[in-house]
């Protein structure tokens, strides 16, 4: 069973910046890809970044794309997500998600978050204004 824990959210004034963390554990095969989701209250969730774990290719959301930054350390199990100028509408619980070792060739597999088998419990970001 993997295990995903999130750590670096906090509370930030608009324009600063935070480093989410995602510590995985207990995998017995190689994942395929890593993502994060964000859910605001009354909404639902939406991806906001993926890399791809052998290939570190990147995707993001377009509503973050140029501010925030995806990254892996393969040694460490640990996937990073760098969020700089946030804005308060980025204010959500980011969780962190694994695909575990499954892959399709469809053109929302990052996207989608039922791509993602494994789910971390969620970290808070609260962007104030």
């Amino acid at each position: 069973q993997v295990h995903l824990v999130e750590s670096g959210g906090g509370l930030v004034q608009a324009g600063g910046s935070l480093r989410l963390s995602c510590a995985a554990s207990g995998r017995a095969f190689s994942s395929y890809a890593m993502g994060w989701f964000r859910q605001a209250p009354g909404k639902e969730r939406e991806f906001v970044a993926a890399i791809s774990w052998s290939a570190g290719s990147t995707h993001y959301a377009n509503s973050v794309k140029g501010r925030f930054t995806i990254s892996r350390d393969n040694a460490k199990n640990t996937v990073y997500l760098q969020m700089n100028s946030l804005k308060p509408e980025d204010t959500a619980v980011y969780y962190c998600a694994d695909s575990g070792p499954k892959y399709y060739s469809g053109s929302d597999y990052y996207t989608t978050p039922l791509s993602y088998a494994y789910w971390g419990q969620g970290t808070q970001v609260t962007v104030s204004s």
